[in-house]
């Protein structure tokens, strides 16, 4: 899976040679989420998975490992919860 972070400077950054980037997630409406407003966004990082509720995006966010979340997707592709 491609890294899809966006990139931004940080306001902590110097002059022209002092750059320093920090990652933001890029995320994404889950294609699990439901109608009347029940979105779950996701955002891929590197080696995990962020979940957090599209009606609070400055809200907390919970973060799965990736084997954690490959096995939450499997059960539900699987009706296995």
């Amino acid at each position: 899976m491609p890294d899809q972070t966006a990139w931004r400077k940080s306001s902590y950054s110097g002059g022209r040679e002092n750059c320093v980037e920090i990652s933001l997630p890029s995320w994404r409406t889950s294609s699990y989420s439901g109608a009347n407003n029940n979105c779950v966004e996701v955002a891929d990082l590197s080696g995990a998975t962020a979940v957090r509720d599209s009606k609070h995006p400055d809200g907390a966010h919970l973060t799965f490992p990736a084997t954690e979340w490959a096995a939450f997707l499997h059960a539900m592709r699987t009706e296995r919860i």
